[in-house]
């Protein structure tokens, strides 16, 4: 079970990432295909506490990805 729900939070992040192309799209007003309506019309449909966890989860990672390549970088210029 916690298997399956770990699969459903990367579904849910990137179906936002996904809608989020597609509201761009939206406001630049260009046309949107049909993938893109439907997954805007999933991730409106989505209950706002996976919405919660699907954007933590972007954030946190982006976070952690950044704070660990710039400590890769930036620590080599610091000597021990």
């Amino acid at each position: 079970m916690a298997d399956e729900q770990s699969t459903e939070i990367f579904d849910d992040l990137y179906l936002g990432l996904r809608a989020g192309g597609a509201l761009r799209k939206q406001r630049r007003g260009e046309e949107l295909t049909d993938e893109e309506r439907e997954a805007l019309g999933r991730w409106n449909r989505l209950s706002a506490w996976r919405k919660g966890v699907a954007i933590s989860g972007f954030a946190v990672g982006t976070f952690g990805l950044g704070f660990t390549l710039g400590g890769l970088v930036f620590g080599r210029w610091r000597k021990a």
